[in-house]
């Protein structure tokens, strides 16, 4: 009977790796192999279709060390991934508890805002170009419309990463708002009720009901924001091309011009591999600190 029941186990594990195997090639090829290549790649002096490479050790590192555009570009990414985040985050929670009734026609309002989600990525970029227009941009027109001045919103260093900034909060908020919505759909309405009764406003439901018990999503939202800011590229390369004067240069644009642009695939792949030391440092440090604030239902 144990060995059947051995037989048994073994063929079901052998079936088990059968289906994980497609998805372990995968990542292997398109994942695992391409970081390992980029590091071998950052130890070399690499030139984009130059078949020769020479043994370069640490210096593509020294060297990132001592590029003033990096730290430039690197406050950039920051500045763009700690605006972002909490300004998308917190209009979709708003948009999510304004969304969650049961009203006639709510589905129609969910998803008009889940539409910008739906636009490609280049095609909201262009639409933005026209909207940021300086002499014939919507909003330009409201604000002289009102008595403020028209502002240069992308050929002004001091704006255009905000301008971006902005877009992207457009951009991503819809997809945070509906993970949200599903969120609030497991917080039981009895305790609403309940506070209702005790007189409790709001904003102190809001504060501690509905962010305590959805804390998971938050979290899990946080995560995926801090992944999606550290990816921008497109609407960098559409909108601004870096500039003007690098203002708007992020670490994945700047490791495309490096690469791409100045076939310094060495280089390129040491930003690169600096990128991802980055962004594993900031999701653990998010990991170290909102992750223990986290309350999962049925935890005592």
């Amino acid at each position: 009977m144990s060995q059947r029941f051995a037989r048994a186990r073994r063929k079901e594990a052998l079936l088990a790796y059968a289906f994980l195997f497609p998805s372990f090639l995968f990542l292997a090829t398109f994942t695992y192999w391409p970081i390992i290549r980029s590091f071998w790649f950052s130890l070399h002096d690499v030139v984009l279709g130059d078949p020769e490479i020479f043994w370069m050790g640490a210096e593509n590192y020294m060297r990132v060390l001592d590029d003033a555009l990096f730290w430039k570009v690197l406050a950039n990414t920051a500045f763009y991934t700690l605006t972002t985040i909490p300004i998308s985050i917190l209009a979709a929670l708003l948009l999510a508890v304004a969304l969650d009734r049961k009203l006639r026609g709510m589905a129609i309002y969910r998803s008009a805002f889940f539409y910008p989600v739906m636009i490609p990525s280049v095609a909201a970029g262009m639409v933005w170009v026209f909207l940021y227009a300086p002499g014939y941009g919507p909003i330009n027109a409201a604000l002289g419309a009102i008595g403020l001045p028209h502002l240069d919103w992308l050929y002004d260093s001091d704006l255009a990463l905000s301008a971006i900034v902005i877009m992207s909060a457009w951009k991503y908020s819809g997809y945070f708002m509906l993970i949200l919505l599903a969120a609030l759909k497991l917080v039981p309405s009895d305790l609403y009720e309940a506070a209702r009764l005790d007189g409790v406003s709001g904003v102190q439901r809001l504060l501690h009901i509905t962010i305590p018990l959805i804390s998971p999503t938050l979290y899990f939202v946080v995560v995926i924001g801090i992944l999606h800011s550290y990816q921008v590229f497109d609407y960098v390369y559409v909108m601004t091309q870096g500039g003007p004067a690098d203002s708007t240069n992020v670490l994945t644009y700047y490791i495309y011009q490096n690469g791409f642009q100045y076939q310094d695939i060495g280089y390129a792949s040491t930003v690169a591999n600096t990128l991802l030391v980055f962004m594993l440092g900031l999701i653990g440090l998010v990991a170290l600190t909102l992750g223990r604030r986290v309350h999962y239902l049925g935890e005592k």
